[in-house]
C-alpha cells in the first residue's frame, strides 16, 4: 500500500465521528507489537513482509533487544471501508483515522499503561491462547474497566495450538471456549464487585431514610403524646423517591461480556498476519448454506451442528447420538488446519501443493508463482493467509464498527469520570457540558489530559529536520562525513577494546590542534543532542492552536480552591505535533477527541497534569491510579565528582519523562532513584548514562524498606523494669522538671490491618481537622474556606468512597473488638486516640491514657473538641505556670519522631500504641524568670525523653521485622519445575499454589519472594530453564519475618544443640545488620579485625 500522506490524517482529524482512540492491552509476551506492525503495514509505513518482525513502535535499542515494550507510543494510521448506513442501502466509501497506542505488558511498567488508557476510548485486549489469563491480563481489564473504556477481545498466538500443542480443531474449540470463559470470568467479577457495593449503598440510604424518618415522629409523638408512630412513618416513607424506595433495580450485564456473536471476539494468529471474526465466516457461508448473515452470526459458535444431508442446523438436543462437529469446528477451525497441513505440512513436515492450489481455487485467491515455488513453506502459509484473512482487515473493521467515535464515548466516560475528580461539585456547567458534548468550537472551553512527558532529541523534532528531496550544502555535507568517520572510528575502538591504545594517542596527538582552550575543549567533549519534553496529550474539549495560552493545573489542583498554593501558572503552546511512532509530524491546531503531542510544558508538568483555558470552575483529570508504586530504591553518583550537576540534571530529566521513577534526596546527601522493578531500574540507568546526564554513573545496592513492629512472644527476656509492667517506661527529663510515663503495647493484627487499609479517612481527617483549626484562629473564616487555605493538597486526596469520621470510629471499634483476649486493655481505646503516626496517617496511635486528658483527642466530635479547646485556650491565658497540656504537640511530636525511625534500624514502625499515662511538671527551682519563658529550653528535652522512652518501650517486647515482599507467577512447562522451585527456595521464597493449565503442559506457579532476595532472580530463572519460564513480580505488601534480632540460645538445650555462638544463621539480624551498615549506625557485635594475625603478608 502506497505511504499516507501527513496531510491527509491531519485532514480527518476535523471529522469526530471518523475518529478512532485505541489503546492495544496485554500481557508481556501476547504479542500486541507484532499485531501493532500489521496495522502499520497497511498504510505503507514498513513492509508487510517485516510486519511482526521489525516491531516499529519498539523504538528503543534496548526494547529491541529484549523483545519487549517499555514505553507506551502512539501512531495515526488511515483506514478506508466500504459501509451501509441502513442495510438496504449502496455502500459509501468511508475514510477512517485510528490513533491507536501500543502499550507495555510488563509489571514494571505498567504505570504506562494507566496513563494511556485514559487518553483512549476503546481498547483492544489480546490474549494468548496457550498461556491464557496471566496477571497481567487481569491488571489490564481492571484498567479498562475503571477508565469505563469499551473492550475488544484478540485471542492471539492460535498458530501455538496448531504447530507447538499439536492440537485437532475439536480440542482447539474446546480450549478456546474455556479460555473466553476465564476472559469473562475476570469481568464478571468486577461488574459483581461494582454491585454489592451499590446494593450496600442503596440499603444504607433506606436505612437512614428510615431511621431519619421514625426520629421525627418519635419527636412529634412526644410533643402530642398520644398518636402512634406506624402510619407517620409510613406517610414519611412514602415522600422518598421511587429510585430509593423500591426494590433494589438490577443492571443488565449481557452486553459487557466477550461472545464471538456479538462480534467482539477476533481470532488471530499476528506472526502469521491472519485473523477472522464470526462475521466474515458468516458472510463467506451465507449463499452456500442459503442461511442470513445475521443468522449464521449467532450459530457460528455454541453448540451448533450443521446436519451434511439436509443441511439443517441442529442444536445439541437433536443430535441423536450423531457424532457431529460444533459449527465453528466445521467450517471454520477444519479450513485453517487445512491451509497449516497444506503448507507447512503439520505432522508430516511436508506442504502438500495439490492441495495448496485446491485451496486457492476453492477461495478464489492468486498467488503469485515464485510463491508457489519458494521452498520456505512460511511464505506460502502467510501469501495465503495475507490473501483470504489479512489481519489489519477483521482487527480495523472490528474497531471502526464495535468501539465508539469520542463524541459517543464522551457521553458515556466522562460524567463518571468528571464526577470521581477531585472537587467534582464545582466544575463549572459550560466546562462539563463542552467535554460530555465534545464541543470544538473557538469559544468552547479547552480541557486537554496530559498523560505523560516524553523526552525526544533535538535532532528528531521536526522544525530541526530537513525537509525530503532537499540538498546538502557542500559545508552540510563535510560535517555529516566528519561526524559519521567520528562514529565509525568510536564504534571500532569499542570493538577492538584496549590493544590498540597506542593508536588511540597517537590518533589524539594528530587531531590536537594548537589554539585556545575553549576550541581544545569543545574537539575533546562535543556537545550532545538535547532532550525537549513533549507532553503525550488528548483534548477532550475546544480546540488547541500554535500560540494558545492555557493554564497548567497539577494532579493536586481541586476547583474548590482554584487559587491555593501553588498556584497554577499559564503556559504558550509553542508547538503541537501528529504522533507518527518513530517521528512527529507539525500541527497547526488540534480539535477535539484527538490524540496529540504539545510543547511547551517542560518545566510545568512534572508527569501528568491537566490544560484548560480557564482558572475558575476547571476540572482535574491527572489523579490517575498508577498501576505499580516505586518499591526499588538505589543511591547514584557520578564516576567524575565534577559531573554531579550534570548527574542531578539528568536525573529531574528523568522524573519528568518517567511515570512511574522518582527522584529524592536523602537527610545524609545520598541521591537516591525510585523505580517499579529491577528492569525498569536498568532502562533508567541507561536513559540517565545516554540521554539525560551523559555522565558515567554509578549505583549502589538496592535500598529495600523494611517495616518494624513488636509482637507478645511465648519466649520473651524479662522486662527490663522488673517494677514496672512490661512495655512501661518512666521517662525524666535532664533538667528533672517534666516526668513522662507511657506504656508501648502491640496493637491487635486487625486494627493494623484496618488502618493501613484506611489511610486515606485518616488523612481527610487530618485535613478537616487542620482546616478548622486554621478557622478557629483565623475568627471571621468558616470551615470550608478554611480548607481551602490549606495548600497542603490534601484535599485533591478525597474520595467519596472514604469512611466518615462517624464511620472510622465505628469499624475501629468493632476492630479491637475482635481482640476478646485483651478486651480491658483497648476498653474506650478509640475515643482517646490522640495521634497516628508516623507521617499522621500510620498504622501506629498514640492514646492518652491520663487522667486530666493531657494531649487533644483526635477522633472527637467537632462540638465537643471546640469546647474542650476554648477551655484549654482560657486556662492558658490566666495560668502563667506550666502544665502538662503544654507539651502535649511535643510529646504528639516525639511519636511521630519515634514511629518514623525505629529502634532496631531506622526504619519506619507499625503495629504499635502509646499509651500515655502520666505527666508531671515540677516547680522550678530559680524563681529568676516565669516558667513559661523556660517553654523553649524544655521542648527539646521533652521531645528527646519521649522519643527514647518509645524506644525502650519497644525493646522491651519481642522485636520483629517487616520484609517487603513480592508476589511472582511464573508460568513453566514440567521440564523446568523443579529449577524453578530450586531457585525461589533458595532465595527464601514461599510457594502460594500450582495449578496446571487444562489442554496444555504448562504449570502456573504463585508464590512470595522477599524484595531483598529479588535482586537478579529474574536472570536466574531464565538462565536455570534456558529461558523457558519468566517471572512476572508485583509488590504484594510488608509480611513479618517471625524471628527475633536479638535472639541469642539462653536455654541448656539450645546452648547443647547451638552453642554460644548460635551455628544456626539469624536472617532477621542479617537483614538488620544491613541496614545499619548501609546508614552508619553501629553493629552489635561486629569485628572489624577477628584473626589479626592471619592477616599479615608473610614472604615465607
Amino acid at each position: 500500500m502506497p505511504v499516507i500522506n501527513p496531510e491527509k490524517l491531519v485532514a480527518l482529524q476535523q471529522n469526530a465521528d471518523e475518529v478512532r482512540n485505541i489503546c492495544i492491552l496485554a500481557h508481556v509476551d501476547h504479542g500486541k507489537t507484532s499485531l501493532t506492525d500489521a496495522l502499520i503495514a497497511t498504510n505503507g509505513i514498513i513492509s508487510p513482509k517485516l510486519a511482526g518482525k521489525i516491531r516499529y513502535l519498539d523504538s528503543r535499542p534496548d526494547e529491541q533487544l529484549r523483545g519487549i515494550t517499555m514505553e507506551s507510543s502512539a501512531i495515526s494510521l488511515y483506514f478506508s471501508m466500504l459501509r451501509r448506513s441502513t442495510p438496504d442501502a449502496t455502500p459509501q466509501h468511508k475514510d477512517y483515522l485510528i490513533n491507536l497506542i501500543d502499550s507495555p505488558g510488563h509489571i514494571d511498567f505498567s504505570s504506562e499503561v494507566s496513563t494511556a488508557s485514559r487518553l483512549c476510548d476503546g481498547a483492544v485486549v489480546l490474549v494468548d491462547a496457550v498461556e491464557g489469563v496471566c496477571s497481567q491480563t487481569v491488571t489490564v481489564l481492571r484498567q479498562t474497566w475503571i477508565e469505563h473504556l469499551k473492550p475488544l477481545l484478540v485471542i492471539n498466538k492460535i498458530d501455538r495450538l496448531i504447530t507447538e500443542l499439536k492440537m485437532s480443531p475439536g480440542e482447539a474449540y474446546t480450549h478456546l471456549s474455556k479460555l473466553l470463559e476465564q476472559v469473562n470470568a475476570v469481568i464478571g467479577s468486577f461488574f459483581q464487585g461494582e454491585r454489592m457495593e451499590e446494593d450496600l449503598q442503596w440499603r444504607e440510604r433506606i436505612e437512614e431514610r428510615v431511621a431519619g424518618a421514625a426520629a421525627k415522629e418519635q419527636e412529634k409523638a412526644e410533643r402530642r403524646g398520644t398518636e402512634s408512630t406506624d402510619g407517620s412513618i409510613a406517610d414519611e416513607m412514602s415522600d422518598i423517591p421511587p429510585s430509593t424506595n423500591g426494590e433494589f433495580e438490577e443492571k443488565d450485564d449481557e452486553d459487557l461480556y466477550f461472545a464471538p456473536e456479538n462480534n467482539n471476539v477476533i481470532f488471530s494468529s499476528a506472526v502469521d498476519g491472519w485473523a477472522f471474526t464470526v462475521r466474515q465466516f458468516a458472510s463467506l457461508y451465507e449463499k452456500k448454506l442459503g442461511i442470513k448473515r445475521s443468522v449464521l452470526e449467532k450459530l457460528l459458535w455454541g453448540d451448533f451442528y450443521l446436519d451434511p444431508k439436509t443441511k439443517r442446523v441442529l442444536n445439541s438436543k437433536h443430535l441423536k447420538g450423531r457424532a457431529l462437529k460444533p459449527m465453528f469446528v466445521q467450517l471454520v477451525l477444519d479450513n485453517i488446519w487445512a491451509v497449516y497441513e497444506a503448507t507447512t505440512g503439520g505432522n508430516k513436515g511436508k506442504g502438500d501443493p495439490v492441495m495448496v492450489e485446491k485451496i486457492t481455487k476453492s477461495l478464489s485467491l492468486s498467488i503469485p508463482p515464485h510463491i508457489l515455488r519458494s521452498r520456505d513453506p512460511r511464505a506460502l502459509l502467510t501469501t495465503v493467509f495475507a490473501s483470504w484473512l489479512p489481519l489489519s482487515t477483521a482487527l480495523l473493521v472490528s474497531v471502526i464498527e464495535h468501539l465508539p467515535s469520542p463524541p459517543v464515548a464522551q457521553a458515556g466516560r466522562l460524567p463518571k469520570l468528571i464526577d470521581a475528580s477531585p472537587g467534582a461539585e464545582h466544575v463549572a456547567s459550560t466546562v462539563r457540558d463542552a467535554m460530555v458534548n465534545l464541543k470544538k468550537a473557538k469559544n468552547d472551553p479547552v480541557v486537554a489530559y496530559i498523560s505523560k512527558m516524553v523526552a525526544v532529541p533535538a535532532s528528531e523534532l521536526p522544525e530541526n529536520k530537513r525537509k525530503g528531496g532537499s540538498i546538502l550544502s557542500a559545508d552540510e555535507a563535510r560535517e555529516m562525513a566528519r561526524k559519521k568517520r567520528a562514529e565509525i572510528a568510536k564504534a571500532q575502538a569499542a570493538a577492538d577494546g584496549t590493544a590498540n591504545g597506542y593508536n588511540d594517542i597517537t590518533g589524539a596527538l594528530a587531531n590536537a590542534s594548537i589554539g585556545d582552550g575553549d576550541g581544545q575543549s569543545t574537539e575533546i567533549e562535543p556537545q550532545g543532542d538535547p532532550e525537549h519534553l513533549i507532553g503525550f496529550a488528548r483534548l477532550f474539549s475546544g480546540t488547541l492552536s500554535v500560540g494558545d495560552t492555557v493554564y497548567v493545573l497539577n494532579p493536586k489542583f481541586s476547583p474548590a480552591s482554584p487559587h491555593a498554593a501553588p498556584e497554577p501558572q499559564k503556559v504558550t503552546v509553542t508547538a503541537l505535533y501528529l504522533l507518527m511512532g518513530r517521528g512527529l509530524e507539525p500541527l497547526t491546531s488540534v480539535p477535539a477527541g484527538v490524540v496529540f503531542g504539545i510543547a511547551g510544558l517542560e518545566g510545568h508538568i512534572l508527569k501528568s497534569g491537566t490544560l484548560c483555558s480557564q482558572l475558575e470552575g476547571s476540572i482535574n483529570l491527572a489523579g490517575v491510579n498508577m498501576g505499580s508504586q516505586p518499591i526499588v530504591r538505589v543511591a547514584l553518583e557520578p564516576v567524575n565528582p565534577s559531573d554531579l550537576e550534570k548527574m542531578i540534571n539528568g536525573m529531574r530529566l528523568l522524573e519528568q519523562s518517567d511515570p512511574c521513577a522518582q527522584y529524592e534526596v536523602l537527610e545524609n546527601g545520598e541521591h537516591v532513584i525510585l523505580t517499579a522493578g529491577e528492569l525498569h531500574l536498568e532502562r533508567c540507568l541507561k536513559d540517565l548514562r545516554e540521554r539525560f546526564a551523559r555522565c558515567e554513573i554509578q549505583a549502589g545496592e538496592p535500598i529495600v524498606p523494611y517495616r518494624e513492629s513488636i509482637v507478645s512472644a511465648a519466649e520473651m527476656a524479662p522486662p527490663k523494669d522488673k517494677v514496672l509492667s512490661r512495655g512501661t517506661v518512666v521517662g525524666v527529663t535532664t533538667s528533672k522538671q517534666i516526668t513522662v510515663r507511657l506504656r508501648v503495647r502491640p496493637l491487635p493484627a486487625s486494627v493494623t490491618e484496618f488502618l493501613e487499609k484506611n489511610v486515606g479517612a485518616i488523612r481527610r481527617l487530618y485535613a478537616e481537622r487542620k482546616a478548622e483549626d486554621e478557622a478557629r484562629r483565623a475568627g471571621a473564616e468558616k470551615i470550608d474556606e478554611g480548607a481551602e487555605v490549606d495548600g497542603t493538597g490534601d484535599s485533591a486526596d478525597i474520595s467519596n468512597d472514604l469512611l466518615s469520621l462517624s464511620e472510622f470510629k465505628r469499624e475501629l471499634a468493632s476492630a479491637f473488638a475482635e481482640n476478646e483476649d485483651q478486651h480491658e486493655v483497648w476498653a474506650n481505646g478509640v475515643e482517646r486516640i490522640s495521634a497516628f503516626g508516623p507521617r499522621r496517617t500510620g498504622p501506629n496511635l498514640l492514646i492518652d491514657a491520663t487522667k486530666g486528658g493531657v494531649c487533644r483527642r483526635f477522633l472527637q466530635e467537632k462540638s465537643e473538641d471546640a469546647t474542650s479547646t476554648a477551655t484549654d485556650g482560657a486556662t492558658e491565658s490566666q495560668s502563667d505556670t506550666l502544665n502538662p497540656r503544654d507539651f502535649s504537640d511535643k510529646i504528639s511530636y516525639a511519636f511521630q519522631l519515634a514511629t518514623a525511625q525505629g529502634p532496631l534500624c531506622n526504619e519506619p514502625v507499625q503495629g504499635i500504641a502509646v499509651f500515655l499515662e502520666e505527666v508531671t511538671v515540677a516547680a522550678p527551682s530559680d524563681e529568676e524568670s516565669s516558667s513559661r519563658e523556660k517553654l523553649g529550653r524544655l521542648t527539646g528535652e521533652v521531645i528527646k525523653t519521649v522519643r527514647d522512652s518509645i524506644r525502650q518501650g519497644f525493646l522491651d517486647w519481642s522485636p520483629r521485622l517487616l520484609l517487603a515482599m513480592y508476589s511472582c507467577e511464573i508460568q513453566a512447562s514440567t521440564e523446568v519445575l523443579g529449577r524453578v522451585y530450586g531457585v525461589i527456595t533458595r532465595r527464601r521464597g514461599r510457594i502460594l499454589s500450582e495449578s496446571l493449565k487444562e489442554g496444555t503442559p504448562f504449570f502456573t506457579i504463585l508464590s512470595l519472594l522477599p524484595v531483598a532476595e529479588s535482586f537478579g532472580f529474574s536472570d536466574e530463572i531464565r538462565k536455570r530453564t534456558s529461558g523457558a519460564a519468566s517471572p512476572q513480580l508485583i509488590f504484594q505488601g510488608f509480611e513479618m519475618l517471625d524471628e527475633d534480632p536479638f535472639w541469642v540460645p539462653f536455654t541448656e538445650d539450645e546452648l547443647e544443640d547451638l552453642g554460644e555462638l548460635a551455628d544456626r544463621e539469624n536472617v532477621a539480624k542479617r537483614y538488620m545488620d544491613g541496614v545499619r551498615v548501609r546508614k552508619g549506625l553501629a553493629v552489635r557485635g561486629r569485628k572489624l579485625v577477628k584473626d589479626a594475625e592471619k592477616q599479615k603478608t608473610l614472604k615465607r
